[in-house]
């Protein structure tokens, strides 16, 4: 019998889906953990008998799927996260890395900064964090869901919250992606770039604002070894496209270059400017970001 099988677990399919993504750094893999979370809860259903939350327990089946999909492949990365910064004429070195992907919802708990750091954390701490922290699940649910101990979930969650707190952003710096100051830097990035304008593009960056370019190593810390490279990119007044939407939490832009779908820009606002850019330079990201209300908000 699977009677109330959809009823019961669809409504935490966006959650679970975002817990994966945490978890794996990718949308596409995030929706292939869940596709399979669902087959194994469906087959399992009647055997489950509710002896714990239907919510319990699916995280339990998908934070395992993802587990397992991590130890077949490398973690993903963003290109700050594979050495230091280049000069704007380094040339680039093109590893076989997989790359984090941008993905379309609007709460702050993904944001691109967050998922990065989540990927150098070792798999379980990454999984004992995102339970802990952003679930909220109790510490005697999360070792049941990981088969360890209350004491090794206390310990792995210690270790994972102080290596995950040197790359967070002081909370009070960070702006909502639809607050008044976000939408007017991402208001001035779409205007600046449509207009080829590197003037106005560089008055709205902080001066230790850094670009990030997706895929490939290459990534400028600081306004003086961005500009030049921004500079280049602008091309000449109507080249671009952009197109406002919400990734990661955060205020984004999708892209079209002379008419053609090219990739998505993901901008770091904070009050006194944007602090960081990260560009996916890939066209197929377009489509699944454009609604200019952003995101996934059910």
């Amino acid at each position: 019998m699977t009677g109330g099988f959809e009823e019961s677990t669809e409504p935490l399919r966006r959650e679970l889906t975002a817990h994966c993504y945490r978890m794996l750094g990718s949308w596409d893999e995030a929706e292939d953990a869940v596709q399979d979370t669902y087959l194994r809860a469906w087959r399992g259903w009647t055997a489950f008998g509710h002896r714990a939350s239907v919510r319990t327990w699916l995280h339990r089946i998908a934070t395992n799927v993802a587990l397992s999909a991590l130890d077949s492949r490398k973690r993903r990365a963003l290109p700050s996260g594979l050495g230091g910064p280049q000069e704007p004429d380094q040339p680039e070195f093109l590893p076989p890395e997989a790359w984090i992907q941008p993905y379309a919802d609007d709460r702050d708990d993904l944001r691109l900064a967050f998922v990065a750091g989540l990927q150098a954390l070792t798999p379980g701490q990454r999984a004992v964090l995102l339970l802990r922290d952003v679930l909220a699940f109790p510490a005697a649910d999360v070792a049941e869901m990981l088969d360890v101990t209350q004491a090794a979930v206390k310990s792995t969650l210690q270790r994972a919250r102080a290596r995950l707190a040197r790359s967070a952003p002081t909370p009070d710096d960070v702006v909502e992606p639809r607050s008044p100051a976000a939408q007017r830097q991402l208001e001035a990035y779409l205007v600046a770039f449509q207009k080829a304008d590197v003037a106005a593009l560089t008055a709205v960056l902080r001066r230790d604002a850094a670009l990030e370019l997706v895929p490939g190593t290459r990534w400028y810390d600081g306004i003086r070894a961005c500009v030049p490279v921004l500079t280049e990119a602008v091309g000449e007044p109507g080249d671009w496209r952009m197109e406002p939407t919400i990734a990661n939490g955060q205020p984004a832009a999708g892209a079209y270059l002379r008419g053609e779908p090219w990739g998505l820009a993901v901008l770091d606002c904070r009050v006194d400017g944007i602090a960081a850019i990260t560009v996916f330079g890939d066209p197929t990201l377009v489509p699944r970001f454009s609604d200019p209300r952003g995101a996934d908000t059910r």
